[in-house]
C-alpha cells in the first residue's frame, strides 16, 4: 500500500544553489499567518460552528475542480453527490459516491488538486497512506471520525490554520445573517463579507428578476428609478461594511466599462427595468452597455467609501446548457475566453484613475494579457493593482507565468499578494502555502543570477505572503500579545 507523505522540498527549485536560497526564504514565511481576502465558503459554517458529518459533503460534493474533471471522464454528477439545482441532494450514499472518487483519482495526477488535497490528508486528518479504491473507506472512516471531534468545528480549525482574516462573498440580495450570527456570538475569529451585485446589475443573469426585488426591499430604495437603483447600492455597501467588508467583487464575461450621461442611464435604466417586469428588455448590447456602466458606477462609489474594487472578468459562464438546466450554476462548466482591458477600461480610466482613494484589482483567465495589457496598465495606473493567477491558473505553473510576465514591467508592489479563491475551507492552508512555496522559489532565482540581495528577497517575500495583501483591501495587522514564557 502506497504511503501517503509530503516532501519538505515540494515546489522548490530543483537546482540545489536556488533551493538552498528558497529554503531559507520559505523558512522565513512558513509560518505566517493566513488572509484571505476573497473566496466563497460558507459563513453559515462560523456562525453555528456546526459540525460536517462526511468526507462527501465537506470535500466533494462542493469541489468543482474536483467534479468538473470526474465529469469529463463520464461519471455522473449524481454518483458524487453533487446537488441538483435548487439544492436537491440526489439520493445518493455519500460512501458510495466517496468510492467513486478514490477510484477515479489517478485522474488528478499533475493538477493543482494533487497538491491540494494531499496536504489537506496528510496535515489535516494525519491519514498517512495514498487514496486509491482500496483505502476510500480508511479515508471515509478516518475524517468521518475526525469531523465528530470538537477539535474539527468549523472554529476550531479557523483557529488551527491560524486564519487571521476570511473574506466571504454574498450578493446584494443577501441579508448577512450569518455575519451578524458571527459578531454576535462574540468569536474573536475575523470573518467579513464581499459585496457580490453581479445579480443585479446584469440583466441578463437568470435570477434578475427575483434578486432586484430583494434588493428592493433590503435597501428600502425605490429602485424603479436611476437615483433609487443607485441609492439602493450604496445602502446595501454601507450595510456589508458594517459586517467588516472591504471589498466589492464584479465578475462579467468582459471589463468594459462606459461614461454616459444622467439621462442616458435613466433611458437605459428603463429598459432594463422594463426586461425585469416581464416586458422587452434590452438587447443584448445594451445589456452590456449597462454592465459597462455600472462598473463605472462601482468605481466611482468605491471613491465615495473606500471599498477595494476587484474586477473579475473573462469566463463564460455555464457553458453546458444541459448541465446547467439541471444542476444550475457552478458546477464545473465555466469556460475562460480572450479578455481585453485597454480599451475595456479606458472610459472608467479616464474618469476615475487618477483618483488617490480609487483602489482597483484587476483579475485575469487570459494570460496573453499579462505582459501586453494588465502589467503595462498597472504599471501605470495609480489606481490598478494586479490580482494573483486566479482560478484555472492557481497552479504552480500559472503562478511562476504570473511573476515571469508581470514584474518586469509592474513590478512586485503593484500586486496584491494571495488569495485562495475558494469554496473549499479546508484546503485554504495548502493553497497558500502552494504560492509561499513558488514565490520563494522565484525570488531566490533572482539572489542566484544576482538580480536582487538576499536581503531584499526575504523582505520581499514577507510582502507577498502578508504585506501587500494588507495594503491592497485596507487591512490593519493585528497586535499579536505574545504568550506568556
Amino acid at each position: 500500500m502506497p504511503n501517503l507523505s509530503l516532501h519538505p522540498d515540494r515546489l522548490l527549485p530543483a537546482d540545489p544553489t536556488t533551493r538552498a536560497i528558497a529554503r531559507e526564504l520559505y523558512a522565513q514565511v512558513a509560518g505566517l499567518p493566513i488572509i484571505s481576502p476573497h473566496g466563497h465558503t460558507d459563513p453559515e459554517w462560523f456562525a453555528t460552528d456546526a459540525a460536517w458529518t462526511n468526507a462527501t459533503e465537506l470535500l466533494l460534493a462542493p469541489d468543482h475542480y474536483l467534479f468538473r474533471m470526474l465529469y469529463s471522464q463520464g461519471v455522473d454528477l449524481d454518483a458524487l453527490a453533487v446537488p441538483r439545482k435548487g439544492g436537491v441532494v440526489p439520493q445518493t450514499d455519500p460512501r458510495e459516491a466517496w468510492r467513486v472518487f478514490a477510484s477515479h483519482w489517478h485522474l488528478f495526477r499533475g493538477t493543482p488538486s494533487s497538491m491540494w488535497l494531499p496536504h489537506v490528508f496528510s496535515e489535516v486528518f494525519g491519514i498517512d497512506v495514498a487514496l486509491d479504491a482500496d483505502t476510500a473507506d480508511h479515508y471515509y472512516d478516518t475524517i468521518g471520525e475526525a469531523l465528530a471531534s470538537p477539535a474539527f468545528r468549523p472554529r476550531a480549525l479557523f483557529e488551527r490554520f491560524d486564519i487571521e482574516l476570511l473574506a466571504t462573498t454574498e450578493g446584494a440580495g443577501d441579508d448577512l445573517k450569518h455575519h451578524k450570527a458571527i459578531r454576535a456570538s462574540g468569536w474573536k475569529g475575523k470573518v467579513v463579507t464581499t459585496y457580490r451585485p453581479d445579480s443585479v446589475i446584469d440583466p441578463e443573469h437568470d435570477s434578475f428578476a427575483r434578486d432586484i426585488a430583494r434588493f428592493a426591499e433590503l435597501s428600502g430604495e425605490n429602485v424603479e428609478t436611476w437615483s433609487g437603483y443607485l441609492a439602493a447600492h450604496r445602502k446595501r455597501r454601507a450595510d456589508f461594511r458594517a459586517m467588516g467588508a472591504t471589498a466589492t467583487d464584479h465578475g462579467f464575461l468582459t471589463a468594459r466599462t462606459a461614461n454616459l450621461s444622467t439621462a442616458e442611464c435613466e433611458a437605459l435604466f428603463a429598459k432594463v427595468m422594463r426586461g425585469a417586469h416581464g416586458q422587452t428588455g434590452p438587447s443584448a448590447e445594451e445589456a452590456e452597455l449597462f454592465r459597462a456602466q455600472m462598473l463605472t458606477e462601482m468605481a466611482r462609489m468605491s471613491v465615495e467609501d473606500g471599498m477595494t474594487m476587484q474586477i473579475h472578468p473573462g469566463a463564460t459562464r455555464n457553458h453546458n446548457a444541459r448541465l446547467f438546466a439541471s444542476h444550475g450554476r457552478d458546477k464545473g462548466a465555466d469556460i475562460p475566453r480572450a479578455t481585453e482591458y485597454v480599451e475595456a477600461l479606458r472610459p472608467m480610466l479616464d474618469l476615475l484613475g487618477n483618483e488617490p482613494d480609487l483602489k482597483v484589482i484587476l483579475f485575469t483567465l487570459d494570460e496573453t494579457t499579462y505582459a501586453r495589457e494588465l502589467a503595462p496598465l498597472a504599471g501605470h495606473y495609480p489606481c490598478l493593482k494586479l490580482g494573483p493567477a486566479w482560478w484555472f491558473h492557481d497552479s504552480p505553473e500559472g503562478m511562476r507565468r504570473f511573476r515571469e510576465m508581470t514584474t518586469e514591467t509592474a513590478g512586485f508592489y503593484n500586486t496584491v499578494g494571495f488569495n485562495d479563491d475558494t469554496r473549499a475551507f479546508l484546503s485554504i492552508p495548502a493553497r497558500h502555502d502552494v504560492a509561499r512555496r513558488i514565490d520563494c522559489g522565484f525570488l531566490a532565482r533572482l539572489v542566484a543570477e544576482h538580480r536582487l540581495q538576499d536581503w531584499e528577497a526575504a523582505e520581499l517575500a514577507q510582502e507577498l505572503t502578508v504585506g501587500l495583501v494588507r495594503k491592497a483591501y485596507g487591512l490593519e495587522a493585528p497586535v499579536r500579545v505574545a504568550e506568556p514564557a
